[in-house]
């Protein structure tokens, strides 16, 4: 993780989240399934007037009260704690009665009339024989309130199907206006500003739409397992506040500039000026987006005014942006590194270099590795000095290190290196790994099998430094650095298995008729882009000898 030192905002506390839950009643009808949600007080403490899910906090009486509810086998103690507060809060919200009698039977509509929900709910169903149905409510997914809030929850959201014959009331204090709704009418609703939800609320809505049916959910519930887990993360994006899960890409850069949640980073794309990820480290975005470079090629400047600054990739020679890289730099520029020689990575170097000595500094030495004979013409690259593996350059300054790393890591191109900053454990991977994207590995200069070698290396690396931030020279920063690098790898190898599956299937065919079988997910439009990395992988497979 990154020194305390150099992160941007100051280090705090994020408020403690309290145990609650929430229950999705569902219900099937011949346009699919309807969710019971219901409006809060417009002068609730959280989430005012928004349209919720029946819910809240977890109580003592709810973790004494297993006795008076049915227990499914697989069902642990937590889970059985947070279905009965589940079952309570439905009742005392909007009067629905999850429980069964004596014999088995549902609890009825006159069942539940026959309670006062302004009344401990669990001594009135012993006094009449009921047990709680918490057998039959399951988990669907686990999220945490976001950081940034004041108010925190900590709350499964379970599920169940609504009792026969039983209609929701609302208790008119905490709750309102309870309603049937389908997911999509409800996110359509809420698009259109007529139907207030909160971001949970919406993510859980847009899964929900996958299934056709209330046994579809109760089923795919079944391993008593959250189908996903989260604690989102907000930054800004065009001057909204903008949430996201961790499988979305933003996450990783809002966990690294604000890792106690604080709501402060703006995350839209800006060309004409650096952005700080720490105090350490600013990210310069090339105005170059298209369909290969995404929002464009990423500089990054590595150091301080104490120590000085090392550049990482920069660009293209657009003039424009390395008079960005300069003066974000203030003219002390000690080093240039370029990941590899790629027209978009490479060309900025030299003129950059002659941009600090014509401001009467001395010139930067330019590193990495040489373009091999197998790179295209657009591609050719000779640095100053080739940097070895292993190889660490260090800038010190005021006090304060900065090392980083060269890991030699080809396969993208047979060039390419990546970078560790060794101090604050962040992996700086080029075109290697990709935040967005999966990378072109294009023969001859790209090699699939090096490719798969490199990320077995970068795996390695992080292990031995800990690194859980990948920095990309294409889109945002990556949280979950081993994670990501092992889903990256476990993808090469589906897609391989795709493409041995086609060149099997067609023996003689062309590599038109594989790509079509091949990248079937993929529009057919970026076909002629994947045959360039299915190429990679048709060479890599004859290699091993598996066609």
């Amino acid at each position: 993780m990154p020194r305390p030192t150099q992160l941007l905002h100051p280090q705090r506390e994020p408020v403690t989240p309290r145990p609650a839950a929430t229950v999705l009643l569902l219900r099937d009808t011949p346009d699919g399934i309807e969710v019971l949600m219901t409006r809060r007080s417009t002068t609730a403490s959280f989430a005012p007037g928004a349209f919720v899910f029946p819910g809240g906090a977890i109580d003592a009486a709810d973790h004494a009260a297993h006795g008076q509810a049915r227990r499914r086998p697989g069902q642990e103690d937590a889970r059985l704690t947070q279905a009965i507060a589940a079952v309570r809060e439905s009742f005392e919200e909007l009067g629905v009665l999850l429980a069964r009698r004596a014999d088995g039977a549902w609890a009825t509509t006159a069942d539940a009339a026959a309670l006062d929900r302004h009344a401990p709910l669990l001594p009135q169903c012993a006094a009449r024989g009921l047990e709680l149905a918490a057998d039959q409510v399951f988990v669907l997914a686990h999220w945490t309130t976001d950081r940034d809030l004041p108010k925190r929850f900590d709350v499964p959201f379970l599920v169940a199907r609504m009792p026969e014959g039983q209609q929701p009331v609302a208790d008119e204090a905490e709750q309102f206006e309870p309603c049937w709704v389908r997911p999509a009418d409800a996110l359509a609703r809420h698009a259109a500003g007529s139907f207030s939800i909160i971001f949970p609320t919406i993510r859980t809505l847009q899964r929900l739409q996958a299934y056709a049916t209330v046994d579809a959910v109760l089923a795919a519930c079944a391993s008593e397992q959250p189908l996903w887990t989260s604690c989102p993360r907000a930054g800004f994006l065009a001057g909204a506040e903008a949430r996201y899960m961790e499988h979305e890409s933003a996450f990783g850069e809002l966990e690294l500039v604000s890792p106690d949640g604080q709501l402060l980073h703006a995350l839209d794309w800006r060309h004409d000026q650096p952005t700080a990820l720490l105090r350490n480290l600013q990210r310069l975005t090339c105005g170059n987006p298209g369909v290969m470079t995404g929002p464009g090629t990423n500089s990054y400047l590595v150091g301080d005014t104490a120590t000085g600054f090392i550049a990482i990739d920069p660009g293209p020679h657009d003039e424009a942006h390395l008079e960005r890289l300069w003066q974000a730099a203030g003219g002390d520029i000690r080093t240039i590194v370029c990941t590899h020689s790629h027209a978009d990575h490479s060309p900025g170097a030299r003129p950059l270099a002659e941009r600090v000595v014509a401001a009467g500094r001395p010139r930067p030495p330019i590193l990495g590795l040489a373009s091999r004979p197998t790179a295209r013409p657009a591609s050719l690259f000779t640095p100053d000095r080739e940097m070895a593996d292993g190889e660490r350059l260090v800038l010190e300054g005021g006090g304060t290190t900065h090392t980083l790393k060269a890991i030699h890591t080809p396969g993208h191109a047979a060039n390419h290196v990546c970078l560790v900053l060794e101090e604050d454990a962040l992996l700086f991977s080029g075109d290697h790994v990709l935040n967005g994207s999966t990378t072109v590995v294009d023969p001859p200069d790209g090699d699939m099998g090096d490719y798969l070698d490199s990320l077995d290396r970068l795996s390695a690396a992080c292990a031995e430094y800990g690194i859980a931030f990948i920095l990309p020279a294409h889109g945002y920063v990556l949280g979950d650095a081993p994670g990501a690098i092992a889903r990256l790898k476990a993808h090469r190898l589906a897609r391989e298995a795709k493409v041995l599956k086609a060149m099997r299937a067609i023996p003689a065919g062309s590599m038109r008729d594989w790509v079509a079988i091949a990248y079937d997910d993929v529009p057919e439009k970026m076909w002629p882009v994947a045959e360039r990395s299915m190429l990679a992988h048709v060479e890599h497979i004859r290699h091993l000898g598996a066609a």
